[in-house]
């Protein structure tokens, strides 16, 4: 979690700075042949050099960034679960229990999905 440490301190509020402290542990301690890192000033997990998800915060609300991919993937799942998002980006308020079974899937998927995906980005053309 070290790597993230410089992140959750810039964050106002301390209870928002213990949610994404919770959540980046908990992908850490759920997939731990993810590796850290700090890009676009944002935590991700990468596997192999590839993106596999990325976090940020505003005022309202924790967001996840998986490819669009898996967004589009789980789209039936996010209307169901009422979870705000778009094509690129899933945002999970703070006043809401956040989803980490929806959040496994997405990352298993994004695993899955990347395996055999040697850059960072999916490739312009699928």
């Amino acid at each position: 979690m070290e790597t993230f440490t410089e992140f959750i301190d810039t964050i106002d509020n301390s209870d928002h700075q213990s949610r994404v402290r919770e959540v980046l542990q908990w992908v850490s301690d759920t997939f731990p042949q993810l590796e850290k890192r700090i890009a676009w000033n944002q935590p991700m997990f990468t596997d192999h050099g590839t993106f596999i998800i990325g976090f940020s915060v505003s005022k309202k609300h924790l967001a996840f960034t998986p490819e669009e991919a898996g967004i589009s993937h789980f789209e039936d799942d996010l209307k169901a679960a009422n979870i705000d998002h778009t094509k690129g980006i899933v945002r999970m308020p703070w006043d809401q229990p956040f989803n980490y079974e929806l959040l496994k899937q997405m990352i298993e998927f994004n695993i899955h999905d990347k395996a055999a995906i040697e850059t960072f980005w999916w490739p312009a053309k699928r």
